[in-house]
């Protein structure tokens, strides 16, 4: 997993745990009567803005992953709101049924800001989240997916313009603006 970059602060064991619980406890309770838990509160951490994917899988397969580049809401409320986009609205996957929550792994990603570089040359495959843009397309890539993957940076890239951002495979040599990020990321031990 990718570690906390210098722009970013370490969240600690008990505030990971409290935002697992509260991801799991708002998918739960969402596809059991359309309703979130509470948000957490006292954790000057948990209340300050920052960017965050919530990614699911289930049997090791991957089965929802929302989140937002930029730090709009106290991170408690974006763990939240994309626990619930993750599960419900990701137009990859069918909603996620009350009968499958327990089956979920949950796995959280809290990103730095995001950095324009003005090469490929300066991303560090599994360090860096990977964003290409241009024009109105762009996609984006967390750190652990290349990893995962088992890709280099040239095959990260050439996926990241083809599959996600919907633009030739080759895009990012010519043209393309690139950002990166650096996450930490944490999930449930099951």
């Amino acid at each position: 997993m990718a570690e906390p970059g210098p722009e970013t602060e370490g969240l600690n064991a008990q505030q990971q745990e409290t935002l697992l619980r509260l991801a799991r406890e708002t998918i739960a309770q969402y596809a059991r009567d359309r309703k979130v838990p509470e948000l957490p509160t006292g954790d000057p951490a948990l209340q300050a803005s920052r960017a965050v994917f919530v990614t699911l899988h289930k049997r090791g397969m991957l089965r929802g992953c929302i989140g937002s580049l930029e730090a709009r809401l106290p991170l408690a409320e974006a763990v939240r709101s994309s626990a619930i986009s993750a599960a419900f609205g990701d137009p990859r996957f069918p909603p996620v049924t009350a009968g499958e929550v327990n089956d979920l792994e949950i796995e959280i990603s809290v990103l730095s800001p995001l950095r324009r570089v003005g090469s490929a040359d300066e991303i560090a495959v599994g360090t860096h989240g990977v964003v290409v843009s241009k024009g109105m397309r762009s996609g984006v890539f967390l750190p652990q997916v290349a990893t995962e993957q088992g890709w280099d940076r040239e095959t990260m890239l050439n996926c990241l313009c083809s599959h996600k951002a919907g633009l030739p495979e080759d895009a990012w040599r010519r043209g393309c603006d690139l950002s990166v990020f650096t996450t930490q990321v944490f999930a449930e031990r099951r």
